[in-house]
């Protein structure tokens, strides 16, 4: 059996990516769904940047790859800390900013 190829196209406006602070997860039976948010200083409401939909598969997939490349993050640059963020599994976004409302 051959292997075959695949060419991925990366445009430019794409390859500068988006910036994103928090990443909200939902599921059905088919799919996962992933919003990746940007959080602004003194603001009551977020934008949703990107949103992704994924099969359970590919969910598990993707999992799997994180794991593998935080280890290999962590090897070479040393552990990553997470301070004052929340247990995995809470609804309360990773972080709080400071400063006043707008």
């Amino acid at each position: 059996m051959e292997e075959q190829k695949l060419n991925i196209n990366l445009t430019p406006d794409m390859a500068e990516g988006t910036y994103a602070n928090l990443a909200i997860i939902a599921h059905s039976t088919s799919e996962f769904v992933i919003d990746f948010v940007r959080m602004m200083p003194g603001l009551k409401q977020a934008n949703v940047k990107s949103r992704i939909i994924l099969t359970p598969e590919h969910a598990k997939k993707l999992l799997f790859a994180l794991q593998d490349n935080l280890a290999k993050y962590e090897q070479q640059f040393g552990k990553i800390q997470i301070n004052g963020s929340p247990a995995p599994g809470s609804t309360v976004p990773p972080m709080s900013f400071g400063g006043g409302e707008a």
